[in-house]
């Protein structure tokens, strides 16, 4: 499936791997991560199309706090396709801060933000991305016992919601397996390099049919 967002609004939501530096005070920054890689990709191949993107994303963010900013942060743009990657802080806050977000938590608060959309914005287009985690870093491996529950519910309320699913998790894996270091991905297993980022910006670019 094909979109070219003509004089459309595309609102990247998230947390530091979307946020990625971004200006608070330019509502138009994208920051300096996928956000605006496939957004400059996106105008260059579509440079009439007159898309208008956006980025929210705040670093540090769980799914709880993406709920809690949706009426400023989502419903008031008013966005014509929504992109959301978020989870991995509910995952690593249980490891670096002993304060872990239980799986019905986390499904529960992602189930209740994406009912809000489609009740509010329902011609928004959602495009879902699953949380990802590279093991860099000693004692990383132990995380997929908490990842890889989330990243299911992730796919089951993107079966039920998503117009389109990207699954983030697997697709980097993918290129490390074949042999790109993990490290040149993601240099902590989480925030990409600007060669992850890229990746990130191309996947992102091929499931929505632009390349």
């Amino acid at each position: 499936m094909k979109y070219i967002f003509n004089k459309q609004r595309v609102l990247f939501q998230g947390d530091s791997v979307t946020d990625c530096g971004r200006d608070r005070c330019d509502c138009g920054s994208l920051g300096n991560g996928y956000v605006k890689r496939a957004a400059d990709i996106y105008n260059s191949l579509c440079p009439d199309s007159g898309t208008v993107f956006l980025n929210r994303g705040v670093s540090g963010n769980r799914v709880r706090d993406v709920l809690a900013r949706y009426a400023a942060d989502i419903l008031e743009l008013k966005p014509d396709a929504l992109s959301i990657l978020i989870g991995i802080n509910d995952v690593w806050r249980r490891y670096d801060s002993g304060d872990p977000t239980a799986e019905d938590t986390f499904t529960g608060g992602y189930r209740e933000l994406l009912s809000f959309i489609k009740r509010d914005l329902p011609e928004t287009k959602i495009i879902m991305m699953d949380p990802f985690l590279l093991h860099v870093l000693p004692g990383q491996n132990a995380w997929r016992e908490d990842l890889e529950p989330k990243i299911q519910a992730v796919r089951e309320l993107a079966g039920e919601f998503a117009d389109i699913y990207i699954p983030l998790d697997g697709l980097l894996a993918r290129f490390a397996v074949q042999g790109v270091p993990a490290r040149d991905i993601a240099e902590d297993g989480v925030h990409p390099t600007d060669y992850g980022h890229a990746l990130i910006a191309r996947e992102w670019l091929r499931h929505v049919g632009v390349i």
